[in-house]
């Protein structure tokens, strides 16, 4: 297999002065994006972002990522990115130039009330979507996680960070074996999902407004509650369940999302103290308060209760 080559700050420049008219792009300065890491990205000035796909998988994942924008954009009241050019930057490989979201992060500005009713349109847009209109750009449908096995890892890795005293795994306790099972996915309640709402992905104002969503290759048709997850590692769980409540979910994905993005901090904070995971170690750590912050939903439902969805 031919080696892709690595793009410099001179591979940008040129193409970027290819793509932009009237010689916009000559002299602008342009920096690699330091969060993430499955594309090469680069800020291009101070209105756009280019994106490099390194390899072939990844160019697969980019071009479906420019259909679906298309798709979800008139269903979502926070911005998506636009292209303002595509192609491929090497055989095989492509990019996409896309104009800059204005705003910083979720890791760097916090959500605000009215945020949260951003992220609620969010999930409310997405679940409106049509999955078979989704499927036929390509977005892959994926099975829910089995809640049950990953309590288990999670429970091995509490008991690493207990020795590394980062993390008593006492608190794991509280999902229990009969628990996972009621927290397990319904039937027919796939929607599509971006599945990787990290906080780097929200663009949020500095008055606390979620402003657009980035990085849009990751997304399936599957389980809510990977979202749900995903702005609990992001925002906090009481916020995420906050606007998962207005979207109008119920306590069982609501739970079920809260517990995935609990064991998944455990695991992954456990997984990088072995050598095993490359993120960064107060990030992680903050992911997993984020995450274990206590919410009133899971005080006031009763998991001895077959359907968990008539206790909100």
């Amino acid at each position: 297999m031919t080696q892709a080559p690595t793009p410099t700050a001179d591979t940008v420049r040129r193409l970027v002065s290819s793509l932009l008219k009237d010689g916009a792009g000559t002299g602008l300065e342009v920096r690699p994006v330091a969060e993430g890491g499955e594309h090469s990205t680069w800020w291009v000035g101070a209105r756009h972002v280019l994106r490099l796909a390194p390899d072939r998988e990844a160019a697969l994942r980019q071009r479906r990522e420019l259909r679906l924008r298309d798709l979800v954009r008139p269903h979502l009241p926070v911005a998506v990115p636009t292209s303002v050019a595509h192609g491929e930057w090497a055989p095989g490989l492509t990019y996409t130039l896309d104009t800059k979201v204005p705003g910083g992060t979720a890791e760097q500005h916090d959500v605000s009330a009215v945020g949260e009713t951003d992220l609620a349109g969010l999930l409310t847009g997405l679940r409106e979507v049509p999955a078979r209109q989704a499927e036929t750009l390509g977005v892959p449908r994926t099975a829910p996680r089995s809640l049950e096995a990953l309590r288990r890892a999670a429970g091995r890795a509490a008991d690493r960070l207990a020795a590394a005293d980062e993390f008593d795994p006492v608190r794991l306790h509280q999902l229990t074996p009969q628990a996972a099972v009621q927290l397990a996915a319904q039937p027919g309640t796939a929607v599509l999902v971006h599945h990787d709402l990290r906080g780097e992905h929200l663009v949020v104002s500095a008055d606390g407004r979620v402003r657009g969503i980035l990085d849009w290759t990751g997304a399936a048709v599957g389980d809510p509650a990977e979202d749900i997850a995903g702005l609990a590692i992001a925002v906090g769980s009481p916020a995420a369940v906050r606007a998962a409540t207005l979207a109008g979910y119920a306590a069982r994905p609501c739970l079920r999302g809260l517990w995935l993005a609990r064991c998944d901090t455990v695991v992954r904070l456990a997984e990088h103290l072995g050598g095993h995971d490359t993120g960064p170690l107060p990030l992680l750590r903050l992911q997993l308060r984020r995450a274990w912050e206590a919410i009133l939903l899971e005080r006031v439902t009763e998991f001895r209760d077959e359907d968990v969805d008539d206790e909100v």
